[in-house]
């Protein structure tokens, strides 16, 4: 068989995947973590398990996890708005931006090292690590006042303990379904705007009564008990948390560097995650600051993008299976292109709501859309992992450096930050960029990969 054919082949098992396969290269919404763990943990096959009781367990405690490990990061947007206005007066808002850019900037990072331990067979001391960590950095918020004291319990501390417990628990569900992974895999991240959901309500409800201090120990005891009922769902009885593929892992494939099409899907990637964040962190200072509404009313604003991103992340499950990932990919990244431009006429609490509401049912599936589809742009399976790690390092530091570089157009725009221009521009003209990258992507996919049209 050509190369040619053998590219082509690939292009067409990432739409159609082979039943006797465990290593489903299926191009459907399966997040990047997931896709992780089909690539590295190369344990033998019969060591798998195929769903059952005792995984749909793991995929409950799983969701309760990614209540905290993207509850936190999601629920932001309050802090912010909070640390603004009374917390930390004086503080720029590309500063405090940095506190929520870390966290999530640490939760994706750590899959580099979190991976190779969970395919070393030691999930287990990743689960009592990460959640002892996460929870000791919110308690620890509680007593924090000054900003770099808020910078290393709810930045680095948090970000460390959740980042422990993101890929290794999602490519737990990679080990213990075939047939229906991108099921449970969609049920399990469905967790993440559920959890951002309740932390900003419980944010909202006992801050005005309690004040700052014992509204985290709430959220803390919130997040100490939802790992009470993940753990034991995750391990008790469970033989698919100690296994170990004994091979090493290859972590920098220096090849990658002289491949345009992964280059472009790094670029395509890089350019949407550096805006996808920015209007999560200042949805509720827009609503306070420009609108003139009241701290509540501005969270409700943050609860309809999260709430909305729930059904946006199925509907474009469902284009992916029926028109291909790069169609869905292109089409969301373009929608919340329009939508960030949009918002700019939003001079109603109506209409911001709405915008809210799009953008996060647009913008939600820009996560787990990319990773769908990099079984195409790396056809290679011996390094797909090792392409993948290096492509999510790089997408890390997009988010990392997004809502900082928001929050400093912000101050450079205009001194009272009312004016949000600047900042809906940047969210607007990034997203519109990646739309164009993403059709670059799906051309060089067609013409280097060999794949179909509808890929």
């Amino acid at each position: 068989m050509s190369e040619k054919e053998k590219l082509s082949q690939v292009g067409h098992d990432a739409r159609h995947s082979d039943e006797g396969d465990d290593t489903t290269h299926e191009a459907t919404l399966v997040p990047l973590e997931t896709m992780h763990s089909q690539t590295v943990s190369e344990i033998p096959a019969a060591e798998f398990q195929d769903g059952g009781v005792r995984a749909w367990l793991q995929v409950l405690g799983c969701f309760f996890l990614w209540f905290n490990l993207w509850g936190y990061t999601f629920a932001f947007g309050t802090f912010q708005n909070f640390y603004e206005r009374e917390y930390l007066l004086g503080t720029p808002a590309s500063a405090i931006a940095w506190i929520g850019s870390i966290q999530s900037f640490l939760l994706i990072i750590s899959g580099l090292w979190t991976g190779p331990i969970f395919d070393w067979g030691y999930y287990m001391y990743l689960i009592y690590f990460g959640s002892i960590l996460s929870t000791f950095g919110a308690f620890m918020l509680s007593i924090s006042t000054q900003y770099w004291q808020i910078f290393l319990t709810q930045g680095l501390c948090i970000g460390f303990g959740c980042g422990a417990l993101f890929i290794p628990s999602m490519a737990l569900i990679g080990r213990s379904f075939v047939k229906r992974r991108a099921i449970a895999v969609g049920l399990t991240t469905c967790g993440a705007p559920i959890g951002g959901i309740l932390y900003t309500v419980i944010f909202n409800a006992c801050l005005p009564k309690y004040g700052f201090a014992w509204t985290t120990r709430i959220l803390g005891f919130f997040m100490l008990g939802s790992y009470f009922v993940a753990i034991p769902l995750l391990l008790l009885g469970a033989k698919n948390t100690s296994l170990s593929s004994g091979k090493k892992r290859k972590l920098f494939d220096k090849d990658a560097l002289r491949d345009i099409p992964f280059w472009s899907y790094v670029g395509t990637t890089f350019t949407t995650f550096m805006a996808y964040l920015v209007p999560y962190f200042y949805m509720p200072s827009y609503a306070q600051t420009v609108l003139g509404e009241s701290q509540a009313r501005a969270s409700y604003a943050l609860i309809a993008s999260q709430a909305a991103s729930v059904p946006g992340r199925m509907l474009a499950a469902v284009i992916a299976n029926y028109f291909g990932v790069m169609a869905a990919w292109f089409g969301c990244a373009l929608i919340s292109g329009i939508v960030s431009f949009a918002w700019i006429g939003a001079n109603s609490y109506g209409g911001f709501v709405t915008f809210c509401a799009l953008y996060g049912a647009f913008s939600g599936p820009l996560v787990p859309l990319p990773p769908s589809i990099f079984p195409v742009v790396c056809p290679d399976p011996k390094v797909l992992g090792t392409r993948l790690g290096m492509a999510q390092s790089v997408s890390s530091i997009a988010n990392l450096l997004g809502p900082p570089l928001a929050g400093a157009i912000l101050r450079a725009t205009n001194s009272d930050s009312t004016h949000f221009l600047g900042v809906q521009l940047f969210v607007g003209l990034l997203m519109a960029i990646g739309a164009v990258q993403a059709l670059g992507l799906w051309r060089l996919l067609i013409t280097r990969r060999g794949a179909k049209r509808w890929v």
